[in-house]
């Protein structure tokens, strides 16, 4: 239950404050444990990160893949793809996995993380393959980087609505550059 608490306690960190506001410090506080208590769960910020991925990354690739089985067609499989994700922007989930830099963690960890998204796109690919794409695998990473600029730009508060950068984005994934 401790460790469930370290958890929950660095995804708000993260989500309220960055990467900067995830100190051992402030676990402790937050969850009113000892700081060398924090030390017995977690060897580093990195260590607390990588967990946090183990553990949420599957839950929002499973509400990411639940979205997609309720479309019906390809082209509604890719829209479900790529609005879901938007979606979970704002879940403190989401944010605390993308608030830390990757350079923080080891390379294990780092390969651990890309493993798992890979596993994302590969939600994807069949959906792509039934719109006709030759190279349906290569389409699915282009269209997660699609997502991915989207993301930023939603994180960023961008001047736009995030509802606009998810039109725009799905329009950039069923049409391209075509209006």
């Amino acid at each position: 239950m401790q460790r469930a608490a370290l958890l929950d306690a660095a995804r708000s960190l993260l989500s309220e404050g960055g990467t900067e506001a995830l100190t051992f410090p402030a676990l402790a506080q937050r969850t009113g444990l000892a700081r060398s208590s924090v030390y017995e769960y977690f060897r580093s910020r990195a260590a607390v990160v990588e967990e946090l991925c183990a553990v949420d990354f599957p839950v929002w690739a499973a509400e990411v893949e639940a979205a997609m089985a309720e479309a019906a067609t390809p082209e509604a499989k890719v829209e479900a793809y790529v609005r879901q994700q938007l979606a979970l922007v704002g879940d403190r989930r989401h944010r605390a996995v993308v608030a830390i830099s990757a350079g923080e963690l080891d390379a294990a960890a780092r390969e651990r993380i890309r493993a798992a998204h890979g596993g994302l796109i590969s939600m994807v690919v069949e959906a792509l393959g039934d719109l006709g794409h030759a190279q349906p695998r290569l389409a699915a990473l282009l269209l997660q980087g699609v997502v991915d600029a989207a993301v930023r730009r939603t994180e960023l508060g961008a001047a736009e609505d995030p509802e606009q950068i998810a039109e725009a984005a799905v329009a950039m994934a069923l049409r391209g550059v075509q209006g």
